[in-house]
């Protein structure tokens, strides 16, 4: 049997008015996403403008394949040390602070800020191993750097290997902290799968992100202000284009290291924490890294990646006994 045109006409209105409250509902949501996404975006953009102003000017500026790189130089010893960073540190120079206090007094202590780093500009240019490498050296000689120890972390080592060949009369020594290995090589990113990450960071998620995170400085022996301009500093350069297209140019750097090794006459101290969280192979790397080097020595730290932010003192202390006895 048919319904009867009444209850038909009912049914209808009911359906229209379940229809309507789900538009409703669905609409609310749309507009309450789009008022989350536009305070995220616009209360970034006035940080990034009032932070812009507290920045700090520290080191100089050297001019670098056209644009302005920063080096930052501490101490007046006689041996010099070029301090190389991780993969995105914010702030090389002050990120390096707790290790430069410690070795100023003794060497001239020169923080090298690669493009898109601390107080550098940002470059198009290939994030390729070479590139990098050049540039760091060509900063350096238009101080007329010359002879120096080469200190490294993390992705630095990397490029580092590079570096100690191309320009062995240069590096008297190379000291690793807990630097990066080619045969433990980063994932493959393609420049595609970089776009949703430019979108995140240019909506502005990645300063909710950092006000979300712990402070990786917290219980670390750096002052407020240096704290304050750290944190500026990362959200300036979190995700910003030349540290992602390093992402991008970083599993290619790690297969053309592979063919490397450091000089065999060059001293290599590595400091490499103890006991990785996700690595198993770690330490027996850096091992073998070194193992046709006439003089090479690796100390293990209980600590984490950033064990120059903690153990500061002891690296300092065994790397001028290191030193010594050459």
């Amino acid at each position: 049997m048919t319904q009867p045109e009444g209850k038909k006409a009912k049914n209808r209105t009911r359906v229209k008015k379940v229809r309507n409250i789900i538009l409703k509902i669905l609409g609310a949501i749309l507009i309450a996403i789009v008022l989350f996404l536009g305070i995220v975006y616009i209360t970034n953009v006035i940080s990034n403008n009032l932070e812009a102003k507290r920045i700090v000017p520290y080191g100089q500026h050297v001019s670098v394949d056209g644009k302005n790189m920063n080096v930052f130089i501490q101490g007046e010893g006689e041996e010099t040390i070029v301090l190389l960073p991780g993969f995105g540190t914010a702030s090389p120079a002050l990120d390096f602070k707790p290790l430069i206090s410690e070795l100023a007094p003794y060497y001239k202590v020169v923080v090298v800020e690669p493009f898109g780093y601390g107080l550098s500009d940002q470059t198009e240019r290939e994030r390729s191993t070479a590139n990098i490498v050049s540039e760091i050296h060509e900063a350096l000689q238009s101080l007329h750097i010359d002879r120096y120890i080469l200190m490294g972390h993390s992705i630095s080592g990397i490029y580092s290997l590079n570096y100690v060949n191309k320009y062995a009369d240069e590096v008297s020594a190379y000291v690793g902290l807990d630097t990066s290995v080619p045969a433990i090589s980063e994932q493959k990113v393609e420049a595609s799968e970089i776009v949703p990450i430019k979108w995140y960071r240019n909506l502005g998620f990645p300063r909710l992100q950092l006000k979300m995170s712990d402070d990786p400085y917290a219980g670390l022996p750096y002052d407020e202000q240096t704290k304050e301009q750290l944190n500026i500093l990362i959200q300036k350069h979190m995700f910003n284009s030349t540290q992602l297209n390093e992402i991008v140019s970083m599993y290619s750097n790690f297969k053309a290291a592979e063919q490397l090794t450091f000089p065999v006459d060059l001293p290599v101290l590595f400091f490499v924490q103890k006991n990785h969280p996700a690595v198993d192979n770690w330490v027996p790397e850096h091992e073998k890294l070194m193992e046709h080097s006439a003089r090479g020595e690796m100390v293990l730290l209980e600590a984490n990646h950033y064990l120059y932010r903690s153990h500061a003192k002891e690296i300092a202390e065994k790397f001028m006994s290191f030193m010594t006895q050459r």
